[in-house]
């Protein structure tokens, strides 16, 4: 019982969701988890994506904005 988060990642240019992920709690795991969901579904050369996300602690936390260096992953 309890809230349910949902962390989904779209595809800006076939608006499909690529990657998603529920936890009962809303942290950054939760969308590191997403973000590595989409990752191993598409291949990508580093300098290809863009990451944009909506406010939030979640999507400002050091743990995601490292990943997405290291992915070559611009955010916006």
């Amino acid at each position: 019982e309890g809230p349910l988060w949902l962390s989904a990642i779209r595809d800006a240019f076939s608006r499909r969701v690529v990657a998603w992920e529920t936890s009962a709690r809303a942290d950054a795991d939760l969308v590191l988890t997403s973000l590595e969901y989409a990752l191993a579904s598409r291949e990508v050369a580093p300098g290809e994506l863009i990451h944009h996300a909506d406010h939030g602690c979640q999507h400002t936390s050091v743990k995601l904005t490292t990943r997405l260096v290291r992915a070559g992953i611009q955010a916006s």
